[in-house]
Parts: structure tokens; sequence; C-alpha cells
């Protein structure tokens, strides 16, 4: 049986060690809804109610980890969604030795949970986006902090 062709997910010939913003989005396995229950306009409160699951609960401590423990990386926002995160990760060089490359950051986050929580947890890959400008890096602080607010027309909710 012939695998299907996956499309190469990082820039081509771009150094993911290098200093700057990315924008991650990381999927779970089949899009399951394992991080967070999101609760739309109920009772007296109009706005959603994220609230993370056991999963969702200890994501949150790796990405507090690494923002605390990598030298040179920064977690600078992200969200725990019911199916997905979001974070903004800056490389800085602030270690004095070179930062560790994006994908060995990301890979450290989903093996660790994935070691807790078991081998399904986690889509394969992630995506990224390299933030260009301070324009860029405004739009996608927003996207990140309106996301709960707009999950039922987010293009991860699959009722």
């Amino acid at each position: 049986m012939e695998l299907p062709k996956r499309k190469p997910t990082r820039l081509k010939g771009y150094d993911y060690s290098t200093p700057g913003m990315y924008f991650i989005t990381i999927c779970t396995h089949n899009k399951k809804w394992l991080l967070s229950n999101i609760v739309v306009g109920e009772g007296l409160c109009t706005l959603p109610q994220n609230t993370l699951t056991p999963i969702g609960n200890e994501i949150e401590r790796a990405i507090q980890y690494i923002d605390n423990n990598y030298d040179g990386v920064k977690i600078d926002k992200y969200v725990i969604m019911p199916n997905h995160i979001h974070l903004i990760v800056i490389l800085d060089n602030s270690g004095g030795y070179g930062n560790p490359p994006l994908q060995n950051v990301i890979g450290q986050l989903k093996s660790y949970t994935t070691n807790k929580f078991g081998n399904t947890l986690w889509q394969r890959s992630f995506h990224d986006h390299i933030i260009r400008g301070e324009k860029d890096y405004q739009k996608i602080w927003e996207y990140i902090d309106t996301n709960v607010i707009r999950w039922e027309k987010d293009c991860f909710y699959n009722n």
C-alpha cells in the first residue's frame, strides 16, 4: 500500500535556530477534543469559558517549563484549545550558545506529553509561520488572544 505524500512542513533552506519569532500550531491526533472544554455563552456569562482537562493542565506546565528553563527560548503567548494549541515562540540567542532548533523545542513538548498520556496524543509534525515584523506579530497575538471567543467558527471546530 502506497502512503500518501506529505507536503514539506518547513521552509526549505531556512535555519529554524535563527533568532526570531514563530507562530506554532500543534493539533491532537485526529483532532480529538482532549485538551480543554469550551462552554459557549451559558448562564450569566456570555463569553466562552475555556477549562483545561488534566492533559491540558500538563501541557500548560510543559509550556511554562520550556519558557522558564530553555536558554534563548521564550513562549510569548499561547492558548490551549480542545484539539490544538497555538504558541508564539521567540528564539533570541540569550543563552550564549545559540538557540536549539525550533523543531527540537516543539519535539520536546510533544515527546514529554506523549510519554505521559500515550502515543496517540499528537498529530504528526506541526504548523509554523515565521513572524515577519510588528504588524504580523500583533495580528497573530490577537488571533491567539481571541481564539476561545471564536471557537465555534474555528477551522478546528468539528462538532
